[in-house]
């Protein structure tokens, strides 16, 4: 049973989400313009591109989290984006692969705060790896309201997920959520608002919100960013399309979750580019400390 008391400025009541920004600013340090690179882990082994052994994988893993350690960055993800095309049937094996591949990454990087996503949406498997690896977050998809990725039907996640965090005793692991999210039809809510969405996601207790463009790369909107900020207590991302160009347009979020601008090319599925993350991240300090 959920408790709540009553806020003496408003008689509203206070929900236990309402200390979701203090818990992001005690992980990242800053509320506002978080930067989060993206490991974009190579082909794991079963799945139709894999070629590489779990030693080379690792080793791709930590050498990317080095370029971006040395770069600044404010945190990392770590994904199996190489995994297609994605199942939502998520074998054991992938999720021992991820567990191996995040406890190396951690290694290289002690107190940065690190979370994971796999794909597709096996949300729960993620929480068991963050909390095995020693994890701070994760992204989940699918938390509120069914769409149609193209994967198939994805349907709402949200009360299982977080029973199941319980459970197994990871409540200090994070749950970040993607609404409307990209690679998907929204037709089943076409009368959904992304404002709602993200009212019916703060309700259901996630911890930040991702907004996302429609595709990997594709830039989000910047007025979705200040329609949702605007109607949510808790942090609101950015998950795809920020660029060295177009970054004043995302400083009101609380983060950006950035992979694809920080590939040679500024394709994902390339190889990190040491000096486009240090070019964005040399950016990136000079607009906040104008922001002082």
């Amino acid at each position: 049973m959920v408790t709540f008391k009553l806020c003496r400025e408003k008689n509203k009541p206070s929900w236990p989400h309402t200390n979701n920004k203090m818990k992001f600013r005690n992980l990242f340090g800053s509320l506002k313009s978080v930067v989060i690179g993206m490991i974009h882990v190579k082909a794991l082994p079963g799945t139709p591109l894999g070629c590489l052994t779990m030693l080379q994988i690792i080793k791709e893993a930590c050498n990317e989290a080095e370029v971006y350690l040395d770069a600044g960055i404010d945190g990392l993800i770590i994904e199996n984006m190489h995994d297609v095309p994605y199942s939502f049937n998520v074998g054991p094996e992938v999720c021992a692969c991820m567990t191996a591949i995040c406890s190396a990454v951690r290694s290289v990087c002690p107190t940065l705060p690190l979370g994971v996503q796999i794909l597709s949406s096996a949300n729960q498997q993620a929480l068991a790896v963050a909390l095995a690896s020693g994890l701070d977050f994760i992204r989940a998809e699918g938390f509120v309201f069914s769409h149609v990725a193209d994967e198939g039907l994805l349907n709402a996640c949200a009360g299982d997920l977080l029973r199941y965090r319980k459970q197994i005793g990871a409540d200090d692991v994070q749950i970040f959520t993607d609404i409307k999210k990209k690679h998907s039809s929204h037709a089943l809510t076409s009368d959904v608002t992304i404002k709602d969405t993200a009212r019916a996601a703060e309700f259901f207790l996630s911890d930040g919100l991702v907004i996302t463009g429609a595709a990997t790369g594709d830039q989000a909107d910047p007025c979705e960013l200040r329609e949702v900020s605007q109607s949510v207590k808790i942090p609101v991302l950015i998950g795809s399309g920020v660029t060295h160009d177009n970054v004043e347009s995302f400083l009101g979020s609380s983060g950006m979750i950035i992979g694809s601008h920080f590939k040679h090319g500024g394709h994902w599925a390339n190889a990190i580019d040491p000096e486009r993350v240090k070019r964005f991240m040399a950016k990136i300090h000079h607009l906040r400390t104008q922001q002082r």
